[in-house]
């Protein structure tokens, strides 16, 4: 699609990264759900006065905070830009009607989405320069139900959910991510090919409705040592049933340390005829540590550089359990490591 896209559009943004890509790795941003544990919020904040008499349990739900205390979201958003993080994704990894239905809260998907572009927005301007542009990621989560996995093990037909459905909660979470200022969507934390060709879809639907065409990022999760994401594709698989999408970055996050994850992300750098990203978790979980998992800033950033002297990355960050810290030792790391180059894996193809 050729959009009508004029200088102040979000994809007129956006259309700035694959050249950044191509000059540079990029650095994502780090966990918002390890940030926000620090401040250790009880249920009362969690509620705020406008839910303070809300009938049901609301703490855990991260994705409200971005309007009952916006000004912690954007808070943890600075720091992470402070660090030197390129993109920062809004606080919407379960704000969709299926995830929030937890909470008996889907009515406020739409709202939640909005209110977390915003906030990402306005912190990504407050820390843009011509040198260094920064970029606001619509993150778009698996959802806590899966189009192809049956919840019953008794019953290997049953569904808890239904593509269509899916589809129509990405569609609304999608639109309103773009309508607070997103630059770019990302598809992360995928262990569901067909919930991620839902999210997928429901883009394509947005982008021809709109007139309006974002990047796209992917990426999955490979959930233990068998190399499979949970509905049991092999990273190459993965790649395969996804590429169609022709995604910005394709990569994998979360389940994993850099260390565990190398092998798949060095299986990805072969194959993909597109930017990879990868953002690991800060190790193995570990109880007795500040951020609930076992490897520092220090760890983390040395694995990652390796990865990126190897030539497999474009894009680097971290996921659960990572901080501002882990972004800035990253960013710090990978300065000067020049970026993987795939146009010879596409001319070889």
């Amino acid at each position: 699609m050729n959009p009508s896209a004029t200088a102040s559009t979000p994809y007129t943004r956006g259309a700035a990264l694959p050249a950044l890509l191509a000059s540079r790795i990029l650095i994502l941003d780090g966990a918002m759900g390890t940030m926000i544990q620090r401040y250790k919020l009880d249920e009362a904040r969690y509620r705020g006065e406008r839910f303070k008499d809300y009938g049901r349990d609301v703490k855990g739900n991260n994705e409200l905070l971005s309007l009952t205390q916006p000004q912690i979201i954007a808070e943890i958003h600075e720091q992470y830009l402070a660090a030197g993080a390129d993109i920062i994704e809004t606080n919407t990894f379960g704000a969709t009607t299926v995830a929030q239905a937890d909470y008996g809260m889907e009515s406020l998907a739409r709202e939640m989405n909005l209110a977390s572009a915003k906030l990402a927005r306005e912190a990504c301007d407050k820390y843009s320069t011509p040198d260094k542009p920064r970029f606001v990621a619509g993150a778009i989560g698996p959802t806590p139900k899966t189009a192809s996995i049956s919840p019953d093990v008794n019953d290997p037909g049953a569904r808890n959910v239904t593509f269509d459905e899916l589809r129509a909660a990405y569609y609304e979470q999608a639109q309103a991510l773009l309508e607070g200022g997103a630059d770019l969507f990302l598809v992360e934390t995928i262990f569901d090919t067909l919930n991620a060709k839902a999210a997928l879809f429901a883009l394509d639907e947005l982008f021809e409705n709109t007139g309006q065409v974002l990047p796209v990022m992917i990426s999955g999760t490979v959930t233990d040592a068998s190399g499979r994401i949970l509905s049991g594709q092999t990273v190459e698989a993965f790649w395969n049933s996804l590429r169609h999408a022709k995604p910005l970055t394709f990569g994998l996050n979360c389940a994993l340390g850099a260390a565990l994850m190398r092998p798949y992300i060095a299986e990805l750098a072969k194959i993909c005829d597109t930017y990879v990203s990868c953002y690991p978790n800060a190790g193995l979980p570990n109880p007795m540590s500040d951020t609930g998992f076992d490897e520092t800033p220090e760890d983390t950033s040395r694995q990652l550089k390796e990865f990126a002297q190897a030539g497999l990355v474009n894009l680097a960050g971290g996921c659960c359990g990572t901080t501002p810290e882990h972004i800035a030792a990253i960013a710090k790391a990978l300065s000067g490591v020049k970026p993987r180059a795939w146009a010879h894996y596409r001319d070889a193809a």
